[in-house]
């Protein structure tokens, strides 16, 4: 039987050999994000990425890989938005990957909740879902605190309460397709619920 030491040995250097294989990820240069990101997202999404505008996202602090899918989106028209596939179009590869990466090192505004008549029912829905039509708790994914998990689901803390729930009608509707979970999450709400945990959203710190 080997020895405890050699089988330890042996994985590490399977594990070494695999990483020294694996492809290098490129890396992003934050000075060309924040000149291309002037160049070409600034009128819509502000200096810093706290768009001022209700229907324009907030895209400071959020999570590089899942703004970089989302632009990457846009260009090939996975993600179907006219005035998006424009912009996103004159991008390359490189230039995407340097903006989301300069937008994630950018501090995010608080937001906060308008309606006090929803507030109740939109905290109920994030936290706990709604178990009699199987809707899961968006702070499973999404985290308590809308921060978000890293590479896999966005940061929605403190957005624009607008822009959610437009962004959650199109996954209902089917006109938003580049998310097969959110589209079979928000086909089970209302306009109502809709609206209220996108209220409750923009309020997450």
């Amino acid at each position: 039987m080997k020895s405890l030491a050699t089988l330890l040995s042996a994985t590490l250097f399977a594990a070494t050999a695999f990483a020294a294989d694996a492809p290098a990820v490129p890396k992003a240069d934050l000075v060309k994000g924040a000149a291309s990101y002037a160049a070409v997202c600034v009128a819509c999404h502000a200096a810093d990425g706290n768009s001022t505008v209700p229907s324009q996202a907030k895209l400071a602090q959020q999570h590089p890989e899942y703004l970089l899918k989302q632009l990457l989106e846009f260009k090939s028209g996975v993600r179907d938005n006219p005035v998006m596939k424009g912009f996103a179009a004159a991008l390359s590869e490189s230039d995407a990957r340097n903006i989301s990466w300069w937008l994630a090192s950018q501090k995010a505004k608080p937001g906060f909740s308008k309606d006090k008549d929803t507030v109740m029912l939109g905290e109920r829905i994030y936290r706990g879902g709604i178990a009699d039509r199987t809707i899961p708790a968006c702070a499973g994914c999404h985290s308590p605190n809308g921060a978000g998990i890293p590479a896999q689901y966005p940061r929605l803390s403190g957005q624009y309460a607008e822009y959610t729930a437009a962004q959650l009608v199109a996954f209902r509707d089917g006109t938003r397709k580049n998310n097969g979970v959110m589209h079979d999450v928000a086909a089970k709400m209302n306009d109502r619920e809709i609206k209220a945990v996108a209220d409750y959203i923009a309020g997450l710190r």
